[in-house]
């Protein structure tokens, strides 16, 4: 799918009180490793934890801390930036659905290799995911930019003509900043290099492209 924007960006719009409460809130609950891919999608990690070769697996690709929060007020403050951005933007997509926002922490060493959020099929458990897909991807930036080094958030526009082309989201580097981009669009987290760099992530959803 070829786009004109493959993101859209808004600078300091989440109070710092909020972005305040939120970091508390996550650090009060114990954190998980971080997975990806369909070990994320298709097991329980906490009644069936990873082998020691699945761990190193997963790390190949991504290594941080999140912590899963479904809270009301955190949509309220985030929804109305995607939808937003998705009509700023000229995507239009049509979703209806948010899943479980993910707080994480990025600590030295700590990234997230090239990935997109999206993946082949549907949701297929009962609820209000089921028969949907990922459509429009959200990124908060809850770190002031001075409390950490590396850690950037990096796009590659892997449909146009050079597929090495690249772009630094320096946009959001602002704490209370986010960026929202359709969820196959590829990108990555580089490796923090000091202090500790805090986000959260939401999937928004809808029924398939037609």
């Amino acid at each position: 799918m070829n786009l004109q924007n493959y993101y859209w960006w808004f600078k300091s719009v989440i109070p710092l009180r909020i972005c305040d409460d939120i970091v508390k809130y996550g650090l009060k609950h114990q954190d998980d490793m971080a997975i990806t891919g369909s070990l994320g999608h298709n097991r329980d990690i906490k009644k069936e934890p990873l082998n020691k070769k699945e761990i190193k697996n997963v790390k190949k690709k991504r290594d941080s801390n999140v912590v899963w929060m479904n809270d009301r007020w955190i949509y309220k403050e985030i929804q109305p930036y995607i939808h937003k951005a998705n009509k700023n933007a000229k995507w239009n997509f049509n979703w209806d659905w948010s899943e479980s926002c993910q707080f994480t922490k990025y600590k030295p060493g700590q990234y997230y290799g090239w990935h997109c959020d999206s993946w082949e099929g549907i949701y297929e458990e009962k609820g209000p995911a089921q028969g949907k897909i990922r459509k429009l991807s959200a990124t908060v930036s809850l770190s002031d930019k001075k409390d950490y080094e590396g850690g950037e958030l990096e796009f590659q526009f892997r449909n146009v003509d050079n597929p090495k082309v690249t772009r630094v989201c320096k946009e959001i580097l602002p704490r209370g900043s986010l960026v929202v981009f359709p969820s196959f669009v590829w990108h990555r987290v580089k490796p923090v290099k000091k202090g500790v760099r805090y986000s959260l992530v939401m999937w928004n959803l809808g029924y398939p492209f037609k």
